[in-house]
């Protein structure tokens, strides 16, 4: 194994799922499956003694479910990303987790293939995870959730107007290289905004600044 490989977490209470996925990610060059958790509880006790990159977890588990796993998993330790497992594309509790600090989520059914590269994305923290179904998602969320508070507007209006355009192309979920072609700059000056937009709104990765920008209504869902 070497310092490139990602090391992985399986956080599930199906001993079928952890053991199928474990097999399907050991296969894929760069990847190491280093733990599996069979709750919630488990989850957090595992990530605390093996520091993965990246932590497979499911929702629904026994003794402490997966979003509040994901909120203390975050809480004590931000670098670690976290990849929300469901059974449904549009499942409820995928809101909740989002905001708890997951960094994307993936269906249940994904192939192989799609599974690998889920992992990569979310431990290079550099796109959104299946951005089709993601702004989806974030969009349905941000409809639940009312009028922004002052608050959030105030942080947005600590962005340039150049960063205000980059994070709402983030919220439309585009890639660094698209959001270069678009605006007509170069990938690595795109790479730099969205590293200050991080910065001066304190989020972890670019799926909670879709979220936000939905959530300060800086990008309004579809039908709005």
């Amino acid at each position: 194994m070497t310092s490139d490989t990602i090391r992985v977490l399986i956080a599930d209470d199906q001993q079928m799922v952890r053991q199928g996925f474990t097999v399907l990610l050991n296969a894929h060059p760069g990847i190491d499956v280093v733990g599996q958790a069979v709750d919630g509880l488990d989850a957090v006790a595992q990530v605390a003694e093996l520091s993965p990159d990246v932590v497979l977890m499911d929702i629904r588990m026994p003794e402490l479910g997966g979003i509040e796993a994901t909120r203390r998993i975050t809480g004590s330790a931000p670098d670690i990303k976290v990849l929300v497992l469901t059974t449904f594309d549009l499942d409820e509790y995928v809101y909740e987790a989002l905001r708890a600090g997951a960094s994307g989520f993936l269906l249940k059914d994904a192939s192989a293939d799609q599974l690998a590269e889920a992992v990569r994305i979310v431990a290079a923290g550099d796109a959104l995870l299946a951005p089709g179904i993601t702004r989806k998602l974030i969009a349905e969320f941000s409809r639940l959730n009312g009028t922004p508070s002052a608050p959030l507007k105030k942080r947005v209006g600590d962005l340039t107007e150049r960063e205000t355009e980059v994070l709402s192309l983030i919220a439309r979920g585009l890639s660094n290289a698209e959001i270069a072609g678009h605006l007509v700059i170069a990938e690595q000056t795109v790479k730099t905004h969205v590293g200050r937009i991080l910065v001066k709104l304190g989020l972890r990765d670019r799926t909670q600044a879709a979220v936000f920008a939905y959530e300060s209504s800086l990008v309004k869902p579809a039908g709005r």
